[in-house]
């Protein structure tokens, strides 16, 4: 592959990723600034506390979708072996956390992106829809039961590197979606802080933006 255009992938996929969907919806729908109530993370979860639920749904979809888009653009263009041929999927890594990293430091929006949870999901889609649906079937059980969704997100971004190496073996890839927990984990610092203290906030509960 050439290597202009691997390098046009991995910079498409920060472009891609920087696109801030709570920031976007926010202010197509005349919504507070998401940085500006709540947790202060331009995400699904915050604008929620808003009570407006389509912007919140707007929002996942659109993040997840940013995901998900970008590494199947890298894999159609690359080749269905962008997954095992050894130069190929390494560039599809580069594009995995390009993406990911766009998410989180946006240059659209002052690097003050949010914390990946639809992101990773739909980077995880377009990597193996099995690999998705069991990551996401994670969320949606902890978030169920327990209604925190920081620990939600953080159990699945856990798993989703050992579902991989369990479906996969041992590969770049599972290397780039390790990062990708070591950064959730890093991301949700201080939710992990209030889970501990008893503090966070459970899911549907709404703080009023100012």
């Amino acid at each position: 592959m050439d290597l202009t255009l691997d390098l046009w992938l991995i910079s498409l996929a920060y472009l891609i990723g920087s696109v801030s969907f709570a920031v976007v919806v926010s202010k197509c729908m005349r919504l507070p600034d998401p940085h500006t109530y709540g947790s202060g993370n331009p995400g699904a979860t915050n604008v929620l506390r808003t009570g407006n639920k389509l912007a919140a749904v707007l929002t996942l979809i659109g993040d997840a979708l940013k995901g998900f888009l970008a590494v199947m653009l890298a894999r159609l263009l690359l080749g269905d072996d962008s997954l095992s041929a050894t130069n190929n999927s390494w560039v599809l890594c580069g594009v995995v956390l390009a993406v990911f990293l766009g998410h989180l430091f946006p240059i659209f929006h002052g690097f003050k992106g949010g914390k990946g949870v639809a992101t990773a999901c739909g980077i995880l889609f377009g990597v193996n829809w099995i690999l998705g649906f069991a990551t996401l079937s994670t969320w949606i059980i902890v978030a169920v039961f327990m209604r925190y969704s920081s620990l939600a997100a953080l159990s699945a971004a856990i798993f989703g590197p050992i579902y991989f190496v369990f479906l996969f073996g041992f590969h770049p890839m599972g290397i780039a979606l390790l990062i990708v927990c070591l950064l959730h984990i890093w991301r949700h610092r201080s939710n992990i802080q209030n889970l501990l203290n008893g503090t966070e906030s459970r899911i549907g509960s709404k703080k009023a933006p100012k």
